[in-house]
């Protein structure tokens, strides 16, 4: 006589192993893409091979928690990026967070800030903890960007914005602590912080050209910027759904486990295949994809126009302004850049990543700075040199070792001001030994105990920021 339970233990067994299957495909699928030249990896080097296999190690980190810890029902705030899964051209000075949500359902997001005067424009508090220098909250309906693997995902009105609330609009108390409901519309009773979760659309879903107009949220996300890294502590976000008191996710199952994984190994190769051509079809980082010789998006040694975030920025903060290009320099070979901003903006860096996207390491090195970080000439010009070894100057970015990699500047505006007033941003390639002929006089220098120091209060907060305790 059949035993039910063995009978369905032997099925589940046998999904399982199936969905298991699935994932170790999808992951080799993965896999080639560090190394296959018809999925547009970096050139092969054995540092970009190296760092490519801990570049896809990152996507998987992320993708346990996506597919596995992800559930909107009972929703918490995480980490989209973070040290052990940095991509996508990381901001240096940004905590990246996102929690799924189901649009439909009513939310509330809680957390407290340090002193946050400098919020309404005030100074910033002369002394003690701080809140960070920007926080935005975005909520959007649509896929994660790169989880499809198909560039067809930037098309318009794939993804749809439903709402959004930064720091400068945030209401906080006066004991720091704020509240922000996300729910499809506002109750006639409310007051305070607000976020719609619902958006009706003008024109349907490409991708679903007969579904419905109305939009509904799938998930919150934001950035928490930093500025002055030794006193700015990281806001801590909780995210409740409103109704769940007294409830509990179902008991797990075999079916949704199948489901999870299957679903972990299709967001790592999505990933991984969707950068890769976005590097190297949108962003022309190697070429012009049609072989030709004209300017790329993403220009060698220079800065493309300044230009809103868009899907040709891959989405981005809806706040910022990119401007980007890749540097490309000899052991004796510098970059000098010159950055002139008529209207201060709420937040700005500048920064280098390697080609996979991941940032330069930003605790150990000098590979960012920001508008609090960097010392600006008596003639409003920011100037930074790119440089494989420290030249003694203030504004140095250094490469960590990497002969080519991008260039990335942001400028973070709440009212952007019109264009003809936006930041611009230029380049020169100079010899090593001609940056202090280049640089103003009044340029002063850097000795190497202050480099220690600097780097000492970056580590600091880098471990701070990522806490897990």
């Amino acid at each position: 006589m059949t035993n039910p339970k063995r009978s369905s233990a032997d099925h589940a067994k046998q999904e399982l192993h199936a969905a298991w299957d699935d994932l170790m495909t999808e992951l080799a699928s993965a896999r080639d893409a560090i190394d296959h030249t018809e999925l547009m990896p970096p050139p092969p080097s054995d540092r970009h091979l190296a760092e490519g296999y801990r570049y896809l190690m990152g996507f998987v980190h992320s993708a346990i928690e996506r597919a596995f810890h992800a559930d909107p029902r009972f929703p918490s705030v995480r980490h989209a990026l973070q040290i052990v899964n940095k991509g996508t051209i990381d901001n240096p000075d940004a905590i990246y967070f996102m929690a799924p949500i189901d649009g439909r359902q009513s939310y509330v997001l809680r957390g407290n800030v340090d002193d946050h005067r400098h919020w309404r424009g005030a100074a910033r508090a002369p002394k003690d903890a701080t809140a960070p220098q920007y926080i935005i909250f975005e909520v959007s309906d649509g896929c994660i960007a790169g989880d499809t693997g198909s560039l067809a995902e930037l098309r318009p009105g794939v993804k749809a914005q439903t709402g959004k609330l930064d720091s400068t609009q945030l209401e906080v108390g006066s004991d720091g602590r704020f509240e922000i409901l996300l729910a499809p519309e506002r109750p006639a009773d409310h007051r305070g912080n607000f976020i719609s979760t619902y958006r009706r659309a003008t024109r349907p879903n490409p991708e679903d050209p007969d579904g419905s107009l109305d939009r509904y949220a799938q998930y919150v996300s934001g950035r928490q910027l930093f500025y002055d890294w030794e006193r700015e502590h990281p806001v801590h976000l909780r995210l409740e759904r409103i109704g769940s008191e007294g409830e509990a996710p179902e008991i797990y199952t075999p079916e949704r486990a199948a489901d999870e994984l299957r679903r972990m190994g299709a967001l790592v190769r999505g990933q991984m295949h969707f950068w890769n051509q976005f590097y190297g079809v949108l962003l022309e980082t190697y070429g012009k994809p049609d072989g030709s010789k004209g300017e790329r998006f993403m220009p060698r040694n220079a800065f493309n126009a300044p230009n809103a975030a868009s899907g040709a920025t891959g989405g981005g903060q809806s706040t910022n302004i990119y401007a980007g290009g890749v540097y490309e320099l000899a052991p004796d070979e510098v970059l000098l850049i010159e950055n002139r901003i008529p209207v201060a903006p709420q937040y700005t860096g500048a920064h280098l990543s390697s080609l996979w996207g991941e940032s330069h390491d930003f605790a150990n090195h000098q590979s960012s700075l920001n508008g609090f970080q960097t010392e600006t000439d008596r003639d409003g010009v920011i100037r930074f040199i790119v440089a494989h070894r420290d030249p003694g100057v203030p504004n140095w970015l250094d490469t960590t070792g990497h002969p080519e990699g991008f260039l990335t500047a942001r400028w973070t505006y709440a009212e952007r001001p019109p264009e003809e007033e936006w930041p611009t941003i230029s380049t020169e390639k100079i010899g090593f030994d001609e940056i202090r002929a280049r640089l103003p006089e009044e340029t002063r220098s850097v000795t190497p105990a202050e480099r220690s120091e600097r780097i000492r209060w970056r580590r600091e907060h880098v471990q701070r920021r990522y806490r897990v305790f």
